[in-house]
């Protein structure tokens, strides 16, 4: 009888573990949430967001169009509609939406509504996505902000969110993969790619021509 009760005791124990682990990762979870913006080329994006402290992911993808699953090529060509976007997984309690958005801004060319850097056409446009009233009046705000630190009209519009497709795998976190691929300056990895190319489209000297201090990934 009494080993009976210990052992359900042991039973009972285990359960009650298993339940505070469930309840741990819902609490875990509910405290992520996620920002979607375009910001041009979305490599770019992901790498200045990854380093950023609360932030605990950020993934490479398509929205703002009509056409479902997307590939790249597809979206680059045009007539799509989507923009080359990311979204942001973030927790509230280490950085928050507003302090995300005023980032943005500055990490970016607001006031082209062509494209950004040497990247042109309306895949490469900035953006803002939104999911509800709240976000919207804090983007419209942060917006406004910005504008009046800049000086100048920003042009990147806020926009309600649609479905956001995610980007082919070689695109996730290229800025730091060390696969080799060939380049006219012969096999090189994409990480080193990656930084002749960001360097070489002009990305942060025009973000620093424009923000200045305020730039907070200009290297």
């Amino acid at each position: 009888m009494a080993l009976f009760a210990l052992k359900d005791l042991k039973i009972l124990a285990l359960a009650g573990l298993i339940l505070l682990g469930a309840h741990a990762k819902r609490a875990h979870a509910a405290e992520t949430e996620v920002l979607i913006v375009a910001g041009g080329c979305f490599w770019c994006v992901e790498s200045d967001f990854e380093s950023v402290k609360g932030v605990s992911e950020v993934v490479s993808g398509y929205t703002g169009g009509t056409v479902a699953n997307p590939t790249y090529k597809e979206v680059v060509r045009g007539g799509t509609g989507h923009y080359e976007a990311v979204e942001i997984m973030f927790d509230p309690a280490q950085v928050s939406r507003g302090t995300l958005l005023e980032l943005f801004f500055r990490s970016v060319d607001p006031t082209d509504a062509g494209g950004q850097f040497c990247d042109r056409g309306d895949s490469y446009r900035t953006a803002i996505f939104v999911t509800n009233s709240a976000e919207k009046t804090l983007a419209e705000r942060i917006k406004v902000e910005a504008e009046s630190a800049l000086g100048q009209k920003i042009v990147t519009p806020i926009i309600e969110a649609s479905p956001f497709y995610e980007a082919e795998e070689y695109h996730q976190d290229y800025y730091k993969k060390e696969d080799l691929i060939l380049s006219r300056f012969g096999p090189i990895s994409k990480e080193k790619a990656y930084k002749r190319y960001r360097a070489a489209c002009g990305r942060d000297a025009r973000v620093k021509a424009l923000w200045g201090a305020e730039a907070p990934f200009v290297k």
